[in-house]
């Protein structure tokens, strides 16, 4: 497989959490406030009485109805857990990786939350090492990529050079390789209060950070012919990892053979060449199970899935693992969706969109 880039991925839901590694950031949990910082607990008085999950190539949508059946308010500090980041500046941009653009209404009003990063190295916090040099954590010291291909890390050149030496020699960054070298942990965060027997509306939406690749013909065939037989030989393991992880089945197999196939056949130039037979899939990943948090289950559960649009010569097939194998029903041509209800999730969501070439009409022979 010729894969250029694959992007770390995880598409979180805001949760009322602050846990300790990517595994465990997801869905909606609660907090508690302790010096230092949020630490987890378990806010089982509150029912997650209904989930509504919109998931897109573009947007991610959640819309939670949250019940207090006791006769006591509780009060909990909700939390935005980013999974923890790193500056691999070639592969994508912070702006993806901080989840940026998360947005958080309840009850239908927008809410303002503050934002709390810290920074790690070789499993050591040195977020004072950097607060005292008035280095941006979650930024990597504003990290910026030059037109001209270089790049700055403005906070770090505000220094004198001395300092500068010292980080370095600290390791937080590297001179080599021009980036920092720590890890970000990054939340947003707020106060969100559950009146007693009443229903809190709580939305948020982002742009999720997609991973993506592309698979060759050989390899589509490849898993298609395990599916009948039960032996292969593609010439990428990768490829037959990857297509297993959307629980792709043999219709789906066969129709983007077919696809593939057909549309290479139909190549007339190199450039054609280039592009024609190769898939390209996307992905996103949603991280459910942490809705285990609250009292389960999720009493009403709603996932819809929308079709991304490619290029007019293009097209895109939908493949994933559906929850709890619960029956996919198509709204329309571009969406999606699963209901269930008394939802306890055991498994993440990884949802695959293909983009692959849109195969020509064949041509009426003409008659002489």
């Amino acid at each position: 497989m010729n894969q250029e880039v694959v992007l770390r991925t995880v598409l979180l839901t805001a949760v009322l959490a602050l846990a300790p590694s990517v595994s465990a950031l997801a869905d909606d949990s609660a907090a508690a406030i302790a010096a230092g910082g949020l630490v987890p607990r378990r806010e089982t008085r509150i029912v997650m009485a209904k989930e509504v999950l919109r998931i897109s190539d573009k947007k991610v949508v959640v819309d939670y109805d949250f019940r207090n059946d006791t006769d006591q308010d509780v009060t909990t500090e909700g939390a935005f857990p980013v999974p923890p980041y790193e500056n691999y500046w070639q592969q994508q941009s912070l702006t993806e990786e901080s989840f940026s653009d998360f947005r958080l209404r309840i009850n239908g009003k927008p809410v303002t939350f503050q934002a709390e990063a810290k920074a790690t190295l070789k499993g050591k916090d040195v977020t004072a090492i950097l607060a005292t040099d008035k280095i941006d954590v979650a930024s990597f010291g504003h990290f910026e990529e030059l037109p001209d291909g270089g790049i700055l890390i403005h906070d770090l050149t505000q220094l004198p050079k001395t300092e500068q030496n010292r980080l370095v020699a600290l390791g937080l960054f590297d001179t080599d390789q021009q980036s920092a070298s720590w890890t970000v942990h990054l939340q947003y965060h707020w106060t969100q209060t559950f009146p007693a027997h009443s229903t809190v509306h709580i939305r948020h939406e982002y742009s999720p950070a997609v991973g993506f690749t592309q698979i060759d013909p050989p390899d589509v065939e490849d898993f298609l012919a395990q599916f009948n037989t039960g032996h292969g030989k593609g010439d990428d393991p990768d490829d037959v990892k990857l297509l297993s992880g959307f629980c792709v089945n043999q219709p789906f197999l066969r129709t983007l053979a077919r696809q593939l196939r057909e549309s290479a056949s139909q190549a007339k130039t190199e450039d054609e060449r280039l592009v024609a037979g190769v898939a390209y899939p996307q992905w996103v990943d949603f991280i459910l199970t942490s809705a285990n948090t609250w009292q389960r289950p999720i009493e009403d559960f709603t996932l819809i899935i929308e079709r991304p649009q490619p290029e007019q010569d293009r097209k895109t097939l939908i493949s994933f693992c559906s929850p709890a194998n619960g029956k996919v029903e198509k709204l329309d041509a571009d969406h999606f969706q699963v209901h269930l209800t008394n939802f306890i999730p055991t498994a993440e969501l990884h949802i695959g969109f293909f983009e692959v070439p849109l195969v020509k009409p064949a041509q009426p022979a003409v008659k002489k």
